[in-house]
């Protein structure tokens, strides 16, 4: 028998009256049950985090690092438990689950250091005109109250962590709503957080449906959103709520560009690697995966048949086998709208090079060219194994080409040029653009975010930390400067 899954509510373990299944999309057994809240049990949730918000802005900030430091040690400690979860009710293959874990034992890390330097603040003299003679400025940061985090499928644990541990650095307390496919992961974090000092009330962990989201997006007592997700969802919160802060995280179609300079064997190998490798990790589930190879027609023929080698060298199959490259996709669904998008554009002239073909709800690794603009794998974010691959002439024309798109999350560029990755940092329309790598690059420290329709706000969590509060300055009179 599967035991059920307790859900957390202000600080401690709770169940409601109705249970749902969490199943593997690679082989439909199943991974869990989860207890869903009643409706009474998240009114009692968002009551306890409204009514703690002041207490927990004042908890020093040795305690709220002290917590962050203990998930952060003891995620470490059952890397390989919570890798085997993420990858059974995920279809992650365990060797990236495992380097999710990872990620996830940073961000906690990374957070209690920013709880132990945040808000210390900035002295600014004001007699640098006659009216502010004897007068000091003292800005400091507050949270702007209780955090709303809703978190996607594809990173099931590290997206929480992304929502839940900058909240708990910053002192704003927090409701997780983690992705009904996947809540197995983010529930984990609770088991943890439940071993720490901090107030109840301070954090709750909510499996609701989807179909419950958008009274909590439009309760007053949480004004604070931070959404990762689809860019449909994520702007139809922002017009119900147009008062509320909103950090959003939304799609990208991710594009790498090989400029003509990158052209030795040993350059267009790890750059074939890396494309064929982060088009396909998650099964191409990730936001800044490759779905887009934009090069340049000094190397393109040298180039394409290494892509096409690369991609069909990737292993895929059952995620728990440590050889797996690509696993499954979240579900038999979203590998139909896969399906159904390469079988238009081939249909409408596009060449398949290699995969195209779909076994339920896993979809072989993909390679297109000659793929018409108006397509729809060309304008919209695939969240699969696919890739399209383009020449272009010069490096103004493969920059143009990232632009012409609805998103801009990230970009990677090839190159060895300083000149040309300054043009790129300039010309580029996007969030991020790493040299020398794929997109797909993103370390939690740093500032995570998108332009466009790829989202507003930043995530990483110094970052998101500043999403969270707001600026007091205090104005001291009468003093001797």
């Amino acid at each position: 028998m599967t035991s059920t899954h307790a859900f957390w509510l202000a600080g401690r373990r709770a169940t409601g009256e109705t249970t749902f299944d969490v199943t593997s999309p690679w082989d439909g057994r199943l991974v869990g049950k989860v207890s869903a809240p009643t409706e009474a049990q998240v009114e009692e949730a968002v009551a306890a985090a409204y009514a703690v918000r002041d207490e927990f802005a004042a908890t020093p900030a040795h305690v709220r690092a002290a917590a962050l430091d203990h998930v952060s040690k003891r995620l470490a400690e059952r890397t390989e438990e919570i890798a085997q979860l993420i990858s059974a009710e995920n279809g992650k293959p365990v060797k990236w689950a495992r380097g999710e874990v990872g990620r996830a034992v940073s961000v906690f890390r990374f957070a209690a250091e920013e709880a132990r330097r945040f808000n210390g603040g900035e002295a600014q003299r004001l007699d640098t005109d006659a009216g502010g003679q004897g007068r000091l400025a003292l800005t400091r940061r507050f949270p702007k109250g209780v955090v709303l985090g809703i978190a996607p499928f594809n990173f099931p644990l590290n997206l929480c962590a992304h929502k839940i541990a900058p909240a708990i650095a910053a002192g704003a307390p927090i409701i997780l709503k983690p992705a009904p496919a996947t809540p197995l992961s983010g529930l984990i974090i609770g088991d943890l957080l439940a071993e720490t000092d901090l107030p109840a009330g301070s954090w709750s962990i909510l499996p609701v449906g989807n179909d419950r989201m958008p009274a909590l997006v439009q309760d007053e007592r949480l004004p604070v959103i931070s959404f990762t997700g689809s860019d449909r969802v994520g702007y139809a919160i922002m017009d119900s709520v147009p008062r509320k802060h909103l950090t959003l995280e939304l799609g990208g179609n991710g594009a790498a560009v090989v400029l003509g300079d990158y052209a030795s064997d040993a350059d267009l190998d790890w750059a074939a690697s890396r494309i064929a490798t982060f088009s396909n990790y998650q099964g191409g589930q990730s936001c800044i995966s490759v779905q887009r190879v934009i090069a340049d027609a000094a190397i393109y023929e040298r180039l394409l048949p290494r892509i096409v080698a690369a991609v069909e060298a990737q292993v895929t199959g059952d995620p728990s086998d440590d050889a797996t490259d690509v696993g499954p996709l979240v579900s038999e669904d979203a590998a139909k709208r896969v399906e159904t998008w390469v079988d238009e554009a081939v249909a409408a002239g596009a060449t398949l090079l290699v995969g195209g073909k779909r076994d339920g709800a896993s979809y072989a690794p993909t390679v297109l060219t000659d793929v018409p603009a108006e397509v729809t794998i060309s304008c919209e974010e695939v969240f699969g194994p696919v890739l399209t691959v383009r020449k272009v002439d010069g490096e103004a024309e493969a920059f143009a080409a990232v632009n012409d798109s609805k998103y801009g999350l990230q970009a990677g560029v090839f190159t060895h040029d300083l000149q040309s990755a300054f043009r790129a940092h300039r010309a580029l329309e996007v969030g991020g653009v790493v040299i020398g790598d794929v997109p797909s690059y993103r370390a939690d420290q740093m500032p995570y975010g998108g332009v466009k329709q790829s989202g507003v706000g930043r995530e990483g969590v110094k970052f998101a930390m500043d999403d969270y509060t707001y600026e007091r300055v205090l104005v001291l009179t009468g003093l001797a400067l």
